[in-house]
């Protein structure tokens, strides 16, 4: 982060960001309006200080003025209540466009990342993603409500301000400024320490957010190893590192408020001096009093703005890598057919997550409509990796991958994706209802569809004895039912989207014994008239499959059914005598 720090502002950054201002043109008009109003009637409550103490007030004025003094009075007030007014609709209106803004860009980014190609799951924590999506989308919104617009307002009051002292008494002004060079220094070194400091709580942030998301994820493993004690130390490593940054920055403002408080008081001292020392006229004093307050207020701030600027733009750069990135699925494709019947044939398919590190070599096989095929390796031989290609979580680098004789990158995506059905090991459940979770919200799927399909695998008695049955909440990631349990709901959502495609990636490995007879069950009627493709190490669901496809080292080392491999006495056969030695006969 050493670089970053001494970074300059990314204008070109901000200059898209200020793009997603088209749809609020109103909004951002009308800040700006504003903004400019307030420059011009800063300098009218000091001359009309002025006014009343050097024309109705130290004059010793007759009575017939005091009602002249009187309008000047009520008009202070009106300029008050205008200003004040003003300044609230300002900071309503900047603060409603960068809440809109920010609305619009973080749709765009959760858009944009659920359309990643699933290779950027497996190199960027989740927890990063979750900092762009939430944290550094919130910082863009600073821009707007403590960013440039303000920072337009403030620099525009103080030039008036300035016009207006320099009009009134050239020389009382240049002196009472005389300390504003020592201002300007203060502000620098300001600026540039705390910037410092913001550049380190953002990467400490992100830290915290990614470690956070993931040992929670994975608190079980934690627990289950009694590893809580060094999770602990590498927390608390992260966790300091984001103390001691928001430190620095509050040591900067405990040093530079105190600072600019001093130069004021300097100015004031200087200007009441030599205002005396001429004989001045008291309403001066009190005009430039005012004067230098609304100079010094916004010079206070405006550092600090400038670093929420600047952090903005650095936060709006971070977002703009996630939004730019290129590694997506685009739906470039038309054909979409209204059926897909479900032959799949892959050619000499190879594919590797990372450079000159394949997982699938020249890999060939075809099924026909209607079949099943069992994929079986030892662990890392590309078993899910087939199933992935197949929907094109992952592309594939080489060869051709078709369906119904149509290579599938000319599908259109959702509607391939609509004809596949996964049943996972790992079964993702959100919190909320088991309603919700098996419709995905689908408003065209009915509660009674999902009882008809439960009772049609064999699980609606499941369900039903749980609390509130269908809307029963299974809380985040399915914590409340069992592994088991997640896996026959992950059946029956993938029933009722009734796929013509069926991937059932180790989706029987959770299930007990007694659990065989049901689960088995359901899988012969979710495989009933689909092209099925399992990967499991059950002897009965692999007995059933029509072809076997026994992958070693990412290559087709056999292919045919059962009781062929068998025959061969090959791979297959050794992993079969292997894995299921209680049950021998082919």
């Amino acid at each position: 982060m050493g670089k970053d720090t001494k970074k300059k502002l990314n204008t070109a950054a901000l200059k898209r960001i200020f793009t997603y201002t088209k749809n609020y043109k109103s909004t951002f008009i009308g800040s700006l309006v504003l903004a400019i109003t307030l420059s011009i009637i800063t300098p009218i409550r000091p001359y009309l200080v002025q006014l009343s103490i050097d024309k109705y007030i130290y004059p010793n004025a007759p009575s017939e003025t005091i009602k002249i003094f009187t309008l000047i009075l009520i008009a202070q007030l009106l300029v008050i209540i205008i200003e004040t007014s003003i300044r609230f609709v300002f900071g309503f209106l900047s603060a409603k466009l960068g809440q809109n803004i920010v609305k619009d860009i973080r749709t765009q980014v959760f858009k944009k990342i659920n359309s990643y190609n699933l290779k950027q799951f497996d190199t960027t924590p989740i927890g990063q993603l979750t900092t762009r999506t939430v944290s550094d989308v919130e910082a863009v919104n600073d821009i707007f409500s403590d960013g440039l617009i303000p920072i337009m307002a403030d620099l525009l009051s103080i030039i008036c301000v300035l016009i207006y002292m320099f009009y009134t008494n050239y020389t009382a002004a240049l002196i009472c400024l005389a300390p504003f060079p020592i201002l300007i220094v203060a502000t620098y070194i300001f600026k540039e320490s705390v910037n410092k400091s913001f550049h380190q709580v953002r990467t400490a942030v992100s830290n915290l957010n990614s470690f956070v998301q993931e040992h929670l994820t994975g608190v079980f493993i934690t627990q289950a190893f009694a590893a809580e004690k060094r999770e602990e130390a590498k927390f608390n490593i992260i966790n300091k590192a984001h103390k001691d940054a928001n430190i620095k920055a509050i040591f900067a403002y405990s040093v530079f408020f105190p600072v600019v408080e001093i130069i004021l008081a300097l100015s004031i001292g200087i200007l009441v001096w030599y205002v005396a020392g001429n004989k001045g006229n008291p309403g001066l004093i009190m005009s430039f009093l005012l004067c230098l307050n609304a100079i010094f207020r916004p010079l206070r701030v405006i550092a600090d703005k400038f670093n929420v600027l600047q952090m903005g733009v650095i936060a709006s750069e971070r977002i703009f890598v996630v939004l730019d990135n290129t590694d997506v699925l685009e739906n470039t494709a038309t054909f979409a057919p209204q059926k897909i019947n479900g032959q799949i044939s892959f050619e000499n398919v190879s594919f590797e997550y990372l450079p000159n590190k394949p997982i699938l070599n020249n890999v060939s096989f075809s099924i026909n409509q209607g079949e099943t095929l069992a994929i079986v390796g030892n662990t890392g031989s590309g078993k899910t990796t087939i199933t992935s290609l197949i929907n094109r979580l992952y592309q594939h680098q080489k060869g051709i991958i078709k369906i119904d004789n149509v290579n599938i990158e000319t599908y259109d995506l959702p509607t391939l994706r609509k004809n596949i059905g996964v049943v996972l090991q790992d079964v993702f459940l959100h919190s909320g209802s088991i309603l919700d979770n098996i419709t995905l919200h689908n408003k065209s799927i009915t509660q009674a569809q999902v009882i008809e399909a439960a009772k049609l695998i064999g699980i609606h008695n499941f369900i039903m004895q749980l609390p509130n049955n269908y809307h029963y909440n299974v809380m985040e990631r399915g914590a409340t039912l069992s592994l088991g349990q997640r896996q026959l709901l992950s059946f029956l959502r993938a029933l009722l989207y009734n796929p013509t495609i069926l991937i059932l990636d180790e989706a029987t490995s959770s299930i007990d014994s007694e659990s065989e007879q049901l689960i088995q069950h359901a899988i012969n009627t979710l495989i009933k008239g689909r092209t099925s493709i399992i990967i499991a190490h059950r002897l009965s669901t692999i007995r059933m499959a029509t072809k076997i496809l026994v992958l070693h080292n990412g290559q087709v080392a056999e292919f045919g059914n059962h009781h062929q491999l068998m025959a061969i006495n090959g791979q297959y056969a050794k992993l079969y005598h292997m894995q299921f030695s209680n049950n021998k006969q082919p």
